[in-house]
């Protein structure tokens, strides 16, 4: 059998590590062709020599100079820049995985989907499919390359959703933990930090999905995730708390029967299916032992205390040729508001506020084209920046 050659854009965050951790459980060879990290050179220089990657790439040109250093010798090339970024996801791969957190990593996405090798490309960061759905998928099918979901959820409804049945679908039922203020008060999350928002109760995350979490703006996120990937109905997607986190998203099917993925709350399950897809690897994560299961408990999401969800249902409904500029600054507002409350320049409670702002208050423009989104996804930010500016200045104000 002919070697399979894989790269890993994000390769040092949690879900990098995680297929790291899945292609070494394996008993075949994959040749590496490039992985890639944002700061972290350290355990990108450490990741190549141990994969004996072709190629590392960090994205902040600052660390070059250590990167290249710490691969001195080892035969694999080093690089830094966006430029750099961009021609190693586009390098020939049989599999790669998305991984790069936020809309950093839509250019690379693209380009590792429209290498033409017509493989595969696991996707495992939401903002790009939320922003860019359509184009990403377009670009997939004109370039013949697989896209398959690695978002636990997202990769849960793909193993029990029936193609050939679409027409008998009725419910998409993607779960949620809660996240750690399932059981919060309004009042309680006001004074929240950072700190207390990062510890999730089920999941080892990057503090962005951490913090997404807590808002269960990783819920609103996959709301619009799941209508670009499976194509159903908006109103066909319904979102329900299930603080075990076992069953990982179900689909309930005009028959009545309701099809569910289970598996433990470890990201090398979705990791191990997209690597193995069609056939069924071995993963060296957790498994769920039904010995130690007592219950499985479902809550109806309250959109008093998580209004996120709510809002991007809103996104969705509007008209055709204002919804992707609604889902860009949906996301983009997100960014950058829990950037600003992982800074404390925000409460916590500010994050959905500022969102619903920017959301209500976006300039009205067509965006089709790759360019257009990139520009249109920078004026958002720059716009939710002035924003939180501008009210922490009126409360340093009214302060006084």
């Amino acid at each position: 059998m002919a070697v399979k050659t894989v790269s890993i854009l994000g390769a040092t965050g949690s879900v990098g590590q995680s297929t790291i951790k899945v292609l070494q459980a394996q008993n075949v060879d994959y040749q590496v062709q490039a992985l890639t990290a944002n700061n972290n050179w350290e355990l990108l220089a450490e990741q190549a020599i141990t994969l004996k990657a072709k190629r590392a790439v960090i994205a902040n040109e600052a660390h070059f100079g250590n990167l290249k250093q710490a691969l001195s010798g080892t035969g694999i090339e080093a690089a830094a820049g966006e430029a750099a970024l961009i021609e190693a996801a586009a390098m020939p791969a049989d599999w790669v995985m998305a991984a790069i957190v936020g809309m950093a990593g839509l250019k690379p996405l693209m380009a590792a989907i429209e290498q033409g090798q017509g493989g595969t490309v696991a996707i495992a960061n939401k903002e790009p499919l939320v922003a860019a759905g359509a184009l990403v998928l377009n670009a997939a099918k004109k370039a013949g390359t697989t896209i398959l979901p690695v978002d636990s959820e997202h990769n849960a409804i793909f193993q029990v959703f029936e193609p050939h049945n679409k027409k008998n679908v009725e419910r998409i039922i993607l779960t949620a933990s809660g996240g750690p203020f399932r059981n919060h008060s309004l009042g309680d999350m006001a004074d929240v930090t950072p700190e207390q928002a990062l510890a999730h109760p089920n999941w080892s995350m990057g503090d962005k999905i951490s913090i997404d979490s807590a808002t269960m703006m990783n819920k609103a996120l996959e709301v619009i995730e799941a209508q670009f990937l499976f194509g159903v109905d908006t109103e066909q997607i319904e979102v329900l708390v299930h603080p075990q986190s076992i069953i990982h998203s179900m689909v309930e099917y005009s028959d009545g029967s309701v099809l569910a993925q289970m598996g433990a709350a470890d990201m090398c399950t979705p990791i191990t299916n997209a690597l193995g897809y069609p056939a069924r690897l071995k993963t060296p994560g957790q498994k769920l032992d039904f010995k130690q299961m007592k219950h499985l408990d479902f809550e109806v999401l309250d959109e008093e205390r998580f209004p996120t969800v709510r809002l991007a249902y809103d996104c969705l409904k509007q008209e055709k040729d204002k919804r992707q500029a609604a889902c860009i600054a949906f996301n983009a507002a997100n960014e950058v508001a829990v950037d600003a409350f992982l800074n404390h320049k925000i409460a916590f409670l500010d994050i959905y506020k500022i969102i619903l702002y920017i959301v209500n208050h976006r300039p009205d423009e067509r965006v089709g084209s790759l360019e257009d989104i990139l520009t249109y996804d920078k004026s958002i930010r720059m716009m939710t920046e002035s924003y939180i500016v501008s009210e922490n200045s009126k409360k340093a104000k009214a302060s006084i």
